[in-house]
């Protein structure tokens, strides 16, 4: 199936980031990333897809083979404290990014986590709900739940999902941070951010919630 002109511009890469597009990104301000894996449970289900995309629209898909355990270049970009790397639901993809690839991501901001502190006029905050009432887009996940480990080609369906979960998430922060601010928020949520790589070891070691009576 052919691609769209949109995702004709994306990177693809093998395992980890190529040269040049590493030293692309590592003058970013902004790097939106995602991951998809086999599952949702960290030392099983293994990590398959890491999408990234900057503040310029310059948008990445790497495809993590089996056995992959290092990535040098991901590694710099995301444990360097200069750059801000925007998650939606952070806590999942900081631990499978640990629990494969030993990365210790660094200055998070989760846009799941801010939208639950600003957006408290509703309980829906799933990325879908999110980019549709802040910026007027409507997400196809018609694909989300897909065989991301394959050896084969992805299709343009997945292209789409995967590139899609990246693309709005700078612009998306932007809004937010407005509404966080306005609301007196904004500290309480650096603070819920900071917590982030805490709640991926505890999912790494299967603790339950510890913070349960």
């Amino acid at each position: 199936m052919e691609k769209s002109e949109e995702n004709k511009n994306i990177n693809f890469c093998h395992n980890d980031i190529s040269n040049d597009f590493y030293n692309l990104y590592k003058t970013s301000s902004y790097l939106a990333v995602d991951t998809e894996a086999m599952g949702l449970i960290h030392g099983r289900d293994r990590l398959c897809l890491i999408q990234i995309c900057n503040e310029l629209n310059l948008t990445s898909c790497i495809k993590v083979a089996l056995n992959t355990s290092c990535s040098p270049n991901l590694k710099e970009l995301f444990e360097d404290e200069k750059i801000i790397k925007i998650f939606h639901y952070a806590r999942f993809d900081v631990a499978a990014l640990k629990c494969n690839l030993g990365i210790n991501t660094k200055n998070i901001f989760c846009t799941k986590i801010a939208s639950k502190l600003a957006r408290t006029y509703t309980n829906k905050h799933g990325l879908k709900d999110l980019i549709n009432e802040l910026l007027g887009i409507e997400l196809d996940k018609s694909s989300q739940s897909s065989d991301w480990g394959s050896d084969e080609d992805l299709t343009s369906e997945q292209i789409d999902y995967a590139a899609n979960d990246v693309r709005y998430l700078i612009k998306a922060m932007h809004k937010l941070k407005v509404i966080l601010k306005r609301e007196g928020r904004q500290d309480l949520a650096q603070k819920c951010f900071n917590t982030i790589p805490v709640h991926a070891d505890l999912d790494i070691l299967k603790f339950s919630n510890i913070f349960e009576h």
